[in-house]
């Protein structure tokens, strides 16, 4: 159910906050158990590899298995999860889930697992997690008010930390005692409550006015917002750029214990722990640094801190040191990962915030995945202590990645404008597919004014651009220095109908300063043309049109005209 509004409290505002709503705190609680399975089978399939082959790049294949799904169908699954009911897709995404680990505990009973058949169903496992992130983290902001949206992302990196902290100690005394087997029955097993939770949960959806988009536009109109959003997008390069190299630590692990400390399945359960612990500090004290720290300046430290403690990992032979290395590189890790995930929550608007946080998991698996296969090539050539080594010198100088790609300053949500627009007025009968459409705006402008309406227009242009326009160009009349063009064009007329009601509170702010320039006593001038102007093409002359009657859709009571 959408949690409701609340009067103010004194933890509205602490990272316990988000707790006061039954919703999110039953998730919360389920999926805990479910991040716990996920750690125990993950230290289950590593050491199973480690027994099966000596090749360090097999044992790094197994994270990379595991996350690499995250990057490939992390875009398809955003856009699922903004198309459908996220309820729904979530519970069929465990579902699959559950089968890979189900198949997985059954042929590991039977003694049929082989190194190809544990990555294998380890990229099951994968894909259903794949599908599952996007709806699960889109639809926080429908368990809790959106005061307490940062707080909430934080937990969720700490339920993911605490199972980190206990999970792999758990995983390695469970591999100890009972084999991998019994490792992956657990994480079957503790799918299970969270299917339950989101089977109980009365989810309220508020349906579309407008037909729902198919499944490749809705992933080009993704793709498309994030190309036009400079701010997502520096934050997705930087995630990237720290995944790869900070993704060292946890796909080396087991060679670490097993090499480097010369221990065993416990030995390398704790050392995942004493990272997973260093994550929960970190995240309980994510408020603390957005308060003192601007979001550059935190990732900064955050990279030089990690460089120290891989340099640490990497030259240490005592399981003490190296545990508290890694209490200090799972603190600034947790840190740096949870900075761009809430910079990525906070800039997206609802309709779009299922791809725009499947594209900042793909970023984040997508580094993992690519630099735990990296760093497994290079240990099989120069050790994991060289390799380590390595990712501690690329951490240490990607800060300098901020003189070009500075973190930008994180605000208020970017929350959906409060009224729907009317659509305009058309004496032409149209489809839905009737197009392409072509929109031209006049404004007259003080030529003292020429400049800034100019800047003011080119952040028009990735306001258009980023809800679905294209071809967007702005004009001035060289006979009439006052009048500029505006023009743009829409596939078709339900794309345009999209368009116009995807704007954000503040992207309708700035159409109004635009419009502000707007000299004299009327109006801008808005021009809609159909280059097209039979509407839907037909192949033959006699082929009906089902739609000549329809004209999508016009809502009487919706606030004001609008471009």
């Amino acid at each position: 159910m959408t949690a409701s509004p609340r009067r103010p409290s004194p933890a509205s505002d602490g990272i316990l906050g988000p707790l006061r709503h039954s919703v999110f705190r039953r998730i919360w609680l389920a999926s805990l158990l479910s991040n716990l399975g996920i750690l125990i089978q993950g230290v289950g399939a590593a050491w199973a590899m480690t027994q099966m082959t000596s090749a360090a790049d097999k044992v790094a294949l197994v994270q990379t298995a595991l996350m690499l799904p995250v990057m490939l169908i992390s875009m398809p699954a955003g856009a699922i999860a903004d198309m459908h009911d996220r309820r729904v897709v979530a519970m069929v995404s465990l579902l699959i889930a559950l089968a890979g680990a189900t198949v997985l505990t059954a042929l590991a009973w039977l003694d049929l697992v082989t190194p190809n058949i544990l990555l294998a169903l380890c990229f099951i496992v994968g894909s259903g997690m794949a599908l599952f992130g996007p709806a699960w983290q889109s639809s926080v902001n429908e368990q809790v008010p959106p005061e307490t949206l940062p707080a909430a992302v934080a937990l969720n990196g700490i339920s993911y930390n605490i199972a980190r902290s206990f999970g792999p100690a758990i995983g390695g005394i469970v591999v100890a005692a009972a084999g991998a087997v019994a490792a992956f029955a657990l994480n079957a097993l503790f799918y299970l409550p969270l299917l339950i939770v989101l089977f109980l949960w009365d989810r309220v959806s508020e349906p579309s006015r407008l037909p729902r988009e198919r499944l490749n536009r809705a992933i080009v109109s993704g793709m498309r917002y994030i190309n036009h959003s400079p701010s997502i997008k520096i934050v997705l390069t930087r995630t990237l750029v720290t995944g790869i190299i900070g993704g060292s630590v946890s796909a080396l692990m087991p060679l670490v214990a097993r090499d480097l400390l010369h221990g065993g399945a416990q030995t390398y359960g704790i050392m995942l722990g004493a990272f997973g612990m260093g994550a929960v500090l970190g995240a309980l004290n994510i408020g603390e640094v957005r308060k003192r720290m601007s979001g550059e300046a935190a990732v900064r430290v955050c990279a030089i801190s990690m460089a120290g403690a891989i340099a640490a990992v990497a030259i240490s032979k005592l399981p003490v040191v190296t545990a508290a290395a890694l209490v200090l590189a799972g603190a600034v890790w947790m840190m740096a990962i949870a900075l761009f995930n809430i910079g990525v929550q906070l800039s997206a608007p609802r309709w779009v915030a299922g791809r725009s946080l499947a594209a900042f998991q793909a970023a984040i698996a997508g580094g993992i995945a690519i630099g735990s296969w990296g760093w497994g090539h290079l240990t099989d050539v120069a050790g994991v202590e060289i390799a380590l080594l390595v990712s501690a010198g690329l951490m240490l100088l990607s800060p300098l990645l901020g003189l070009w790609l500075r973190m930008p300053p994180v605000g208020a949500r970017n929350e959906d404008a409060t009224e729907m627009l009317a659509d305009p007025e058309v004496r032409m009968l149209l489809t839905p597919r009737s197009g392409p459409l072509v929109v031209e705006i006049e404004y007259r402008v003080a030529q003292e004014n020429a400049r800034a309406f100019h800047n003011v227009m080119l952040e028009v242009q990735l306001s258009r651009q980023r809800n679905g326009a294209y071809g967007w160009s702005i004009a001035r009349d060289i006979a009439d220095p006052e009048l500029w063009t505006e023009r743009y064009h829409c596939p078709t007329w339900l794309d345009y109908l999209r368009q116009r009601n995807r704007a954000t509170q503040s992207e309708r702010e700035l159409h109004l300063k635009a419009i502000a320039f707007h000299l004299g006593p009327d109006p801008i001038r808005v021009r809609r043309m159909l280059e097209r102007p039979f509407g839907s093409v037909r192949w033959k002359d006699e082929t009906p049109d089902p739609g000549a009657t329809e004209v999508l859709p016009v809502v009487a009571t919706a606030a004001g005209s609008s471009t």
